[in-house]
């Protein structure tokens, strides 16, 4: 998900729990590692943190590992001085320079050659560079930020990535969960990008309507949230009213079952299934806390606790 300044919505007991690890590694300066599936958010939880840190004030510079051909990473990272191989007719800065003393992102870290990966590891070792062809050393002041959605000790132990290297990364490690694992953030962050999205398709007030809803909360979301935002945009682009249904979404989410989503994708605590029922029948009641709490079996004020305790709204 690209860095727009979404807030880091955290209504799942999961999401809160990175939020608060977050917070807590905002304030330091050591190497960070984010892992998680593609789509779940990882350079967006990257700026996140940057702007909680001292740091929110110098640059945020990122850099895609696996989109540039790997003779030019090098490059891309450390900079290079005019000559310092055909083509380079001029001085170019790296992003470690660029960065400062801010944050300087590596998405897709295990995308590196071996090369890349050994150079990068004494730099790291010695917080100090030269750019390509150069002889100046240069300093390093930014805090350094990789992002994988591989198995880094995986590729370790097949020989694709460095040892060394995954260790010196593997300071402090935060996981993304998927979508699937965060359920109660789902329609969350859904009101959110269709609250963004909506005028940018010339709409002012757009919702979900009650069917599609129970499909978003049902649906695996193996594309997390890179597949919710463009299953929304899909909708708006087609939707014919303000309240879009669920003929106006792809085909994988019309026909979800909440049912056989929860079976295909592990079995789940009870507090997850304590929550999804809470949440429906709020739902279904309209939020009128006397009727669900009558239709739940509980007290007014146990339910009021649960709600508030799950972050329902």
């Amino acid at each position: 998900m690209s860095a727009e300044r979404l807030p880091w919505i955290a209504n799942d007991p999961a999401s809160r729990r990175l939020l608060g690890l977050a917070q807590k590694v905002a304030a330091a300066s050591t190497t960070l590692l984010i892992t998680g599936e593609s789509g779940t958010g990882k350079d967006h939880l990257a700026r996140f943190i940057h702007e909680l840190s001292e740091r929110r004030d110098a640059p945020f510079q990122k850099i895609d590992c696996a989109s540039l051909p790997q003779e030019l990473v090098e490059s891309e990272l450390f900079g290079h001085e005019r000559g310092a191989f055909t083509g380079a007719v001029e001085r170019k800065l790296g992003r470690f320079e660029l960065a400062r003393n801010g944050m300087l992102v590596l998405d897709e870290i295990a995308a590196l050659s071996p090369a890349t990966q050994s150079k990068l590891l004494r730099v790291l070792e010695e917080r100090r560079f030269e750019r390509l062809g150069g002889t100046e050393t240069l300093r390093i002041e930014a805090r350094l930020v990789a992002l994988t959605n591989a198995d880094l000790q995986k590729a370790v132990a097949e020989g694709r990535f460095r040892e060394d290297l995954f260790f010196r990364l593997n300071v402090v490690t935060l996981n993304v969960p998927p979508l699937r694992e965060r359920a109660a953030d789902i329609l969350p962050i859904a009101e959110y990008l269709l609250a963004m999205l909506a005028p940018v398709h010339g709409r002012n007030s757009v919702s979900l309507d009650g069917d599609s809803r129970r499909a978003f909360s049902g649906y695996a979301w193996p594309g997390n949230i890179r597949e919710l935002r463009n299953a929304l945009e899909r909708a708006l682009v087609f939707a014919k009213t303000s309240e879009l249904t669920l003929l106006d979404f792809p085909e994988p989410v019309r026909t979800a079952d909440s049912r056989t989503t929860s079976f295909a994708t592990g079995l789940r605590s009870l507090e997850e299934v304590e929550q999804e029922v809470i949440a429906a029948t709020l739902e279904a009641t309209h939020y009128k806390i006397t009727k669900a709490s009558q239709i739940l079996g509980i007290s007014r004020k146990t339910l009021l606790d649960k709600r508030k305790r799950y972050g329902l709204k």
